[in-house]
């Protein structure tokens, strides 16, 4: 049995060229985004980007001037010479209608390309060398790419971004004036200070062994989850999908974690329980606790999550330095830590959604004089810090100091922020539950400057 013919549609392509020829100005609405591969016949992929390169050249495409760079390629006659160009124009399509038929292009080449990548995974299951894992991380990036360049819009003018900034001003109106237009975190001033949790960003959570990293994350989850905008992926390498979620129950019903663990409550802390249960099973939290998980896993959980579920998505890992990466040498884990986050920021790209990664601190903060992390306490940090658009370092001075005044209370020192202010955010710590919330008390028109308030 023959295969049917891959999809084209020659028609469109005709129109799309002699538009460009005929029309010098035409060019202009599609030069971003067309290109010469996505043409069907080889001869009107030379034919575009001879039209391309003059158009670099500051050359109005012409019969005349298509035809004399052809000619310098050595491709005039293989294309039909000067008379194919001809006939391309006879038939033409108006400038205004051009991108149309571009767009056809572009569609049909996108589908070319989906079945040319079905034949590349194909290939990929009869390879028995490779690992499962490493099978479907090559097959979902074979997807993502072609996802990737199918949405690439090239170079947007002014006027686009100007109204973007215009659709930005109007959000944060309606949204009574708050400055946070990233996803809300449910923690008022951390939100503020660093503008919610961006799309494509990668924040790294940062702080030493049981400072509160994995419970804040877990505030910060619900507090997203329960906008119910987005679903919320919690890929927990260290603690268990049954304790994550009793530490979720314990910061919402007020209930004494070590309570829960053990189910020694009574009757009012047994109806606070219960009733947590139900109001957290709608909520959208997703919870994977496979242990040493590698970047490629979690994108084809992401992938496919979306995939079924069609929502957008914000992606926490707990924690960077449990995740393996492929092919890893155990004597150069500095190198390692540095593909894991290089990827995670690719997959946040890639998904156009936060990843928020939590890392160890390492010791050296243990023999200062000041134990208020910096920087260059990231563990293993090779790229992390080039990697992280923000960089967030939990401290609790009640830790090094039993008779400190700032009992119950943790600071969020926003170490690297690359789109917005560094400082200090305190919040409110519960020891018991382990919950975090908002510390201070004010009205929204109460302006403070928390890059500076509160800084050591």
């Amino acid at each position: 049995m023959a295969l049917p013919e891959l999809p084209q549609n020659i028609k469109a392509e005709k129109a799309t060229l002699g538009a460009l020829i005929a029309n010098r100005d035409a060019i202009v609405m599609v030069a971003s985004w067309l290109t010469p591969d996505l043409f069907y016949l080889e001869k009107h992929g030379q034919i575009y980007a001879a039209i391309q390169h003059l158009y670099l050249l500051r050359t109005p495409p012409d019969l005349r001037t298509v035809a004399d760079e052809l000619r310098k390629r050595g491709q005039l006659e293989g294309v039909g010479g000067a008379p194919y160009l001809s006939d391309l124009t006879e038939s033409s399509i108006t400038s205004y209608h051009v991108e149309y038929y571009a767009r056809e292009v572009e569609r049909v080449a996108v589908l070319r390309k989906l079945i040319r990548a079905g034949g590349t995974i194909a290939s990929l299951g009869y390879d028995d060398t490779q690992d499962t894992e490493t099978a479907l991380g090559s097959a979902t990036k074979t997807l993502a790419d072609i996802r990737v360049k199918a949405t690439q819009t090239g170079l947007v003018g002014m006027h686009s971004m100007v109204d973007r900034e215009y659709a930005r001003l109007e959000r944060a109106a309606n949204d009574d004036g708050a400055a946070t237009l990233g996803v809300t975190t449910g923690l008022r001033d951390l939100d503020e200070l660093t503008g919610g949790l961006a799309d494509q960003d990668l924040i790294i959570l940062a702080a030493r062994p049981s400072v509160g990293k994995s419970s804040l994350m877990a505030c910060m989850a619900y507090g997203v989850a329960s906008g119910l905008a987005r679903d919320v992926l919690i890929f927990s390498l260290e603690m268990s999908r049954d304790q994550l979620t009793q530490r979720l129950v314990s910061m919402r019903s007020g209930v004494d974690s070590s309570r829960i663990r053990t189910l020694r409550m009574n009757e009012a802390d047994s109806r606070a329980f219960v009733q947590t249960l139900g109001d957290l099973a709608p909520i959208p939290i997703f919870i994977d606790d496979t242990p040493a998980v590698s970047v490629g896993y979690i994108r084809n959980a992401a992938y496919r999550h979306k995939a079924e579920h069609g929502r957008e998505l914000v992606i926490f890992v707990d924690y960077l330095q449990l995740m393996t990466a492929p092919g890893e040498k155990i004597d150069n884990r500095v190198q390692v830590v540095s593909e894991i986050s290089r990827g995670l920021k690719a997959l946040a790209k890639e998904l156009a959604c936060p990843v928020v990664a939590l890392s160890q601190l390492n010791r050296a903060v243990e023999g200062r004089h000041s134990h208020i992390p910096v920087l260059s306490d990231l563990r293993e940090s090779g790229g992390l810090e080039q990697d992280a658009d923000i960089v967030l370092m939990l401290y609790r001075e009640e830790m090094y100091d039993k008779h400190t005044d700032r009992k119950g209370i943790a600071e969020v020192h926003i170490a690297k922020a690359r789109n917005g202010p560094i400082g200090v955010v305190p919040l409110r710590f519960d020891s018991a539950t382990t919950r975090f919330d908002t510390l201070t008390y004010r009205t929204p028109e109460d302006n403070h400057d928390r890059s500076t308030r509160y800084a050591d």
